[in-house]
């Protein structure tokens, strides 16, 4: 891949990016956390994947509330991970290897310990004072009592989306945890504050951010006696006390224009070659169009969320039902749909926020493991967009073993356990909610191979590896024709070599199919087509006429050595790809 000033301004399209979760990657120090010193010696890794961009979740110095999305200070490493010095040799190693590293950044909250926030909390007449989101308590209540919040707005991590300051009698807004203030970017000083941040991390060598909840920055700020507008709250059994604030805090009236702005400011006078991905709870298609046309100059991609809750019950993300293959399609497809003629697609299965991706839409069944790790991986590739690898998704690394609520460290589980328990959920299926769905099933450490501790780490790691980690782990897999990570390599490097992939116009087959996800690719006098069996029922066969397939090549599939006619029966989590002349 180009990465000289020549480099198309679209080079995103044909990438492939590598999400790397730094507490959890590699322990070159012997703490027990990854650091930056283990990633160094890891890139070697990702070359023979053979990804182009690595996306680094935030090594930024930070009290560590929420792993490190909790930001003290933009402009340091924090010495958990390493120092600024190392991250250069990171950035350094990155680019002598033909990638590219985007950093993740979280600009809609900094941490309470930031300098910014200790001054604007330190008077109601401070010059910061309003860089972030105060407002006096409810009228007719007395400051700090319950109920006094200025609206009811619940917070994501439970709990209250508002915190009473002792220090000058007000309210600070957190959508997130309590250690997480909102920033005001109704107020352009903060604005240009990180816009200069982002300038500086550019000149450094950086190609690029993947934004944390942005579009939480823009917030209906309408007034109304006696304050900002509550909002409703369910009425559903088991639904958290607080009001819903989503319609308050997600794609408010000012998005596109700060999103304009920030491309002017921070990234329109720069070579090709960078990228911009917007992280976007609540985004719809609709949005996602305006978001990512580049004639509007905003983001190159945003990640949406509407695939990875389906899974998901009235009551929220705790809320377990059942996943179905045509669900699953009917959202998919309609991304790829909807985003055809504008726009683009971010495709990803899992990250650091959601559970591991075998265990939630494939099998963790040891029978069938390496076998659904495959499938879900050549359908996502196949998809038009950009498909992001998590951290272990090469492996086919499962969900983990958690006995108890102490086995959790996310403070997004840690704080549910215990808002569902006292609201009288019974703690048996509070817990069967966390063990598929907690975030620190994919933040456990990474299985480099069968030593102690999967060779992330010689001392005691922060979380508990993975028990399964002597047989899942990449020692065993990097040398292995038939391995999922051998599966990985080829995906992407026929992503690479065929244009179709990246250009064709996608076409969903047999929708409302229980079992197979069918669909073709086409892209000048080049048809792909792409058939999968996603489930563990054997022998199924694709309905239809395939007669026009017939000659067609066997380009790709995850059963060695195998080429069938598209008629053929499938096995349990078959995939096969077939290439034809349109």
């Amino acid at each position: 891949m180009t990465t000289t000033q020549e480099t198309p301004r679209d080079w995103w399209k044909s990438a492939v990016v590598y999400q790397i979760y730094p507490r959890s990657f590699a322990d070159s120090d012997g703490d027990g956390m990854g650091d930056l010193g283990g990633i160094i010696t890891r890139l070697d890794h990702l070359q023979r994947l053979g990804v182009d961009v690595v996306w680094l979740s935030p090594v930024y110095r930070s009290p560590m509330d929420d792993n490190g999305y909790d930001i003290s200070d933009y402009q340091d490493v924090d010495p958990m991970f390493g120092t600024l010095e190392q991250l250069d040799e990171l950035i350094a190693g990155v680019h002598e290897r033909g990638m590219k590293l985007v950093m993740d950044l979280v600009v809609n909250h900094t941490s309470s310990a930031h300098a910014w926030f200790q001054e604007s909390r330190a008077s109601r007449d401070n010059p910061k004072r309003d860089w972030y989101w105060w407002r006096p308590p409810r009228p007719g209540h007395a400051p700090g009592e319950p109920g006094a919040e200025p609206t009811n707005w619940g917070s994501v991590f439970s709990g209250p989306g508002w915190t009473f300051d002792d220090a000058t009698g007000e309210y600070y807004l957190h959508i997130f945890a309590p250690s997480q203030p909102d920033l005001n970017w109704e107020n352009p000083e903060v604005r240009e504050a990180v816009y200069a941040m982002m300038r500086w991390w550019l000149d450094r060598g950086v190609d690029g951010f993947r934004m944390d909840v942005i579009n939480h920055i823009s917030k209906v700020v309408v007034e109304q006696p006696p304050g900002l507008l509550d909002a409703e709250v369910s009425t559903l059994p088991g639904a958290s006390p607080y009001g819903n604030q989503s319609p308050y805090v997600l794609n408010g009236p000012r998005m596109h224009e700060f999103l304009q702005e920030m491309h002017r400011e921070v990234f329109a006078d720069r070579p090709n070659g960078l990228i911009t991905i917007g992280e976007m709870p609540g985004a719809a298609v609709e949005h996602a169009r305006l978001y990512t046309d580049p004639e509007r100059r905003e983001l190159d991609m945003i990640f949406q969320f509407e695939h990875v809750d389906l899974d998901s019950g009235p009551n929220g993300k705790w809320d377990l039902v059942p996943l179905t293959l045509p669900r699953i399609k009917e959202s998919l497809g309609r991304w790829q749909t909807e985003l055809a003629d504008v726009g683009w697609n971010s495709l990803y299965l899992g990250n650091h926020d959601q559970p591991r991706s075998v265990s939630r839409f494939g099998s963790d069944d040891p029978a069938h493991r390496v076998m659904s790790a495959k499938a879900l991986a050549t359908v996502l590739h196949l998809h038009r967009g950009t498909p992001y690898v998590y951290q272990g998704d090469e492996l086919g690394m499962t969900n983990t073993v958690f006995e108890g609520v102490d086995d959790f460290r996310d403070l997004e589980s840690v704080n549910h356990y215990r808002e569902a328990v006292e609201g009288g959920q019974e703690p048996d299926q509070v817990m069967a909610a966390l063990r598929h769905k907690s975030r620190d099933n994919a933040r456990t450490p990474m299985q480099w191979d069968a030593s102690p501790n999967a060779g992330f780490t010689t001392g005691e790691p922060w979380l508990a590896v993975n028990p399964n980690y002597p047989e899942i782990n990449a020692a065993a897999q990097i040398d292995d024709p038939d391995s999922v990570f051998a599966h990985y390599q080829r995906l992407i490097a026929f992503r690479h070599g065929e244009p179709v992939v990246v250009h064709g116009d996608f076409t969903l087959l047999l929708q409302e199919h229980e079992e197979l996800y069918v669909f073709t690719r086409s892209h000048a006098g080049t048809v792909l087509l792409v058939v999968a069996n996603l489930s563990s029922v054997d022998g199924v066969v694709a309905p239809g006429d395939w007669a026009g397939w017939s000659g067609a090549e066997h380009v790709l599939g995850n059963v060695p050595g195998v080429t069938s006619p598209v008629d053929a029966p499938l096995l349990p989590w078959e995939a096969r790809v077939y290439r034809r002349s349109a």
